[in-house]
């Protein structure tokens, strides 16, 4: 069987093949859904280079093994299945140009396994697998080169705290992939007394290569989700955000040569619980405990603006990836009918992870951003409707809710917090700035991070 899918990419076709090119790549556009972990890779297209996948197929582990059998930069590039699920893959990427910009077409030329019978019974599944794989991936790949296009700037080289997590691995990758170094800033050096390859152990003496950065984005923080609050986990939350922050700036401050930007993540939850009022960056704060730790956690910002340093207060709503985090929490109980939580008329101000790459991307380009900036998506949604809409997604009705009194018992004085607080929050200043949103549509953002998007609705 033949596969074939097409976009126009709005960069300059050497742009679009170098994106490919770059080291991540490949991770950048595994779509979240699949059970897919890179064994191996030496990150090259080169003739002769190899990547190993470990993948499953109906709950059994395969290794795919391919290598690439075609280098003709900027114009092609292919890989052939030397083991793995298919019977025969051979998949060609190739670029052409179109004016100033270029055309991005995969052709996949493939065989399932098991001969006849396997084409009756098992062609249409993998063609769907691979429509919805390849509907994720030119997605990605047109809005990252968008982002690229949108916002000129030279090469910067870009500290991350936080760079494990879920928002700065996904960080690291894009910013990578569009050109730029990165450099992780790691909690303290490990017990063999060096840190990571290329990283900065900020908080262990090492600070003073922060001067050779001209980014930092802190993300450094404990889970505000990772079990029951008592005192001493209210602690270590306020802790490795304030503490932390205070200490990573007053670092920044004392070097000779300083960071242009620094971009420290906060949160909604800054505004408390506020029913239905409509909140933007000029709204007071509200008086529980995360709005406490919010208010502390940006004044701890205050050494770096001292000293000159642009600073943007990232305040983060509901980040939402089937990577992680609280999507990849709700799907299971989605699956089985779960409905809204507490009274269901709790607003919701979430954004999805790709919005947050390219809100950050963005506020490194827009030097007019600086203090609290919204970090939500242009249309919240009551906790109810965010359940219908991801029910109606995946096919499953939205029906069981779980009462309010149930989840307090649970999760105690977290469960106000984090699920029954309503937040209406407007993205005041990234729309008054000109970032385009990816995702506005809740529906929309669902169908193309759970593999239900197909190429033809976006090509």
């Amino acid at each position: 069987m033949k596969y074939v899918a097409s976009s126009r990419l709005p960069v300059a076709v050497e742009d679009a093949f170098a994106y490919h090119e770059r080291p991540g790549a490949l991770q950048r556009l595994v779509p979240p859904w699949e059970s897919v972990e890179i064994e191996s890779t030496d990150n090259s297209l080169a003739v002769g280079s190899k990547v190993v996948l470990k993948t499953s197929v109906f709950g059994i582990p395969i290794r795919w093994v391919a290598e690439h059998t075609d280098y003709e930069p900027p114009h092609l590039f292919a890989d052939t299945q030397l083991s793995g699920p298919f019977a025969a893959w051979r998949h060609q990427h190739q670029f052409k140009a179109i004016d100033e910009q270029s055309c991005l077409t995969d052709q996949i030329d493939f065989e399932v396994p098991l001969g006849n019978v396997g084409r009756v019974l098992g062609s249409r599944a993998a063609l769907g697998k691979i429509e919805a794989m390849f509907a994720y991936r030119h997605r990605v790949t047109c809005d990252d080169l968008t982002l690229h296009a949108d916002h000129p700037m030279d090469t910067k080289c870009v500290a991350i705290s936080g760079s494990s997590g879920l928002v700065g691995r996904e960080l690291g990758s894009m910013l990578k992939l569009l050109g730029h170094e990165v450099i992780p800033i790691v909690r303290e050096k490990s017990d063999s007394g060096t840190s990571f390859p290329a990283s900065i152990a900020a908080w262990s003496g090492e600070a003073a290569k922060l001067s050779d950065v001209d980014v930092v984005v802190h993300l450094a923080g404990k889970s505000i989700a990772s079990g029951r609050w008592n005192a001493e986990t209210k602690r270590e939350i306020r802790d490795s955000r304030v503490d932390r922050t205070r200490s990573l700036c007053e670092s920044l401050a004392k070097l000779d040569r300083k960071p242009r930007l620094l971009i420290c993540a906060s949160a909604t939850g800054i505004y408390g619980n506020r029913g239905d009022e409509e909140l933007d960056e000029t709204s007071a704060s509200g008086d529980d405990f995360l709005a406490d730790v919010a208010r502390e956690w940006e004044a701890a910002c205050q050494p770096a603006i001292d000293a000159g340093i642009r600073v943007v207060n990232a305040r983060f709503g509901l980040v939402l990836s089937p990577k992680g985090g609280a999507l990849q929490k709700m799907l299971l109980p989605a699956k089985f009918a779960g409905g809204s939580l507490g009274s269901g008329k709790q607003w919701w101000s979430w954004i999805a992870l790709d919005d947050v790459l390219g809100a950050i991307y963005h506020t490194m380009a827009e030097t007019s951003l600086t203090g609290p900036v919204n970090f939500v998506s242009e249309q919240p949604k009551t906790n109810a409707d965010f359940a219908a809409t991801l029910g109606r997604v995946i096919k499953r009705p939205a029906v069981f809710p779980a009462p309010a009194f149930i989840l307090r018992g649970v999760m105690g004085e977290m469960a106000d917090s984090l699920l029954l607080a309503s937040t209406k929050v407007r993205p005041g200043k990234l729309a008054e700035s000109g970032y385009r949103f990816r995702f506005n549509d809740l529906g929309d953002f669902f169908k193309y991070s759970l593999g239900v998007e197909r190429l033809e609705s976006i090509a």
